[in-house]
């Protein structure tokens, strides 16, 4: 199901809801910076062949959804526009297990509502290559003070994966920004500023998964998001030599297996 749903303030967000026959669990899957949904299509599939149902969405000012484009004037519209989302997942699947995915800037983003809604029958979080910390500095090499509707050209293509082909078609898709403004910048910094004084409150079990040749998000972020938060079940792996978009690498399969086997235990 393919729909444009009102998020909090009224923005429409586009949503892509698949359920399979007798599904068994159910995930929300975050996409990152610049993206979209529709770049986990295969992970999305892997899901649905283990009897997983996947709710996605594209960030307001991405892809298909409504919003300036690229922008956000505050991190809250991040996280609460995925409070919407995952709100419905739990509320149409009341007796199914429900788990959040997300990566790059959406895992900083599950890590917000995981610090934010510690209390939500969740069954546990994966963050893949999450943007928590930005020890890279991405974001707060952006000097402070200027105008928040300006745009910088996104120049991540190459980077985003050992995998050629995966870089080349990053630049071909359309619903691909090939700018994000400041002020997501902006945004993204408070928003990290936030989950250092919160994160202790993140009691979800987590999955945390990043590639140790990753040039746009240092894997430091992760390390020390893992010893921030208060998760008793919590669990962190790096792959040596991938780049940041772990999904997309030459060992995807093994990554989703890793994904799908630490969910399976828990649901």
């Amino acid at each position: 199901m393919e729909a444009m749903i009102s998020s909090f303030d009224g923005t429409k967000l586009y949503l892509n809801k698949e359920i399979p026959d007798k599904a068994r669990g159910i995930a929300v899957i975050v996409h990152g910076l610049c993206e979209h949904q529709g770049r986990y299509d295969q992970l999305a599939e892997a899901f649905h062949q283990a009897g997983l149902g996947t709710y996605r969405y594209d960030h307001r000012g991405h892809g298909r959804s409504e919003g300036e484009r690229t922008y956000f004037a505050d991190f809250h519209e991040l996280l609460e526009d995925a409070h919407v989302v995952i709100s419905m997942a739990l509320e149409q699947n009341p007796d199914l297990p429900v788990f959040l995915v997300g990566h790059s800037m959406g895992g900083l983003t599950v890590s917000l509502y995981g610090a934010a809604y510690p209390e939500e029958r969740l069954k546990g979080i994966v963050i893949s290559g999450g943007l928590t910390h930005d020890k890279n500095q991405l974001m707060s090499r952006v000097p402070v003070g200027q105008d928040p509707h300006i745009k910088l050209p996104n120049s991540m293509g190459s980077k985003v994966c050992s995998v050629p082909e995966v870089g080349e078609n990053y630049g071909k898709d359309p619903y691909n920004a090939k700018a994000f403004t400041i002020g997501l910048c902006y945004a993204l910094q408070k928003g990290m500023a936030w989950l250092r004084e919160h994160a202790e409150a993140f009691r979800y079990p987590v999955l945390m998964l990043h590639g140790e040749k990753d040039v746009l998000v240092n894997v430091r972020d992760t390390h020390e998001l893992f010893h921030e938060v208060s998760s008793a079940d919590k669990q962190m792996k790096i792959y040596g030599g991938l780049f940041h978009e772990i999904f997309f690498e030459h060992c995807k399969d093994e990554v989703i297996r890793d994904v799908l086997g630490w969910i399976e235990e828990r649901m």
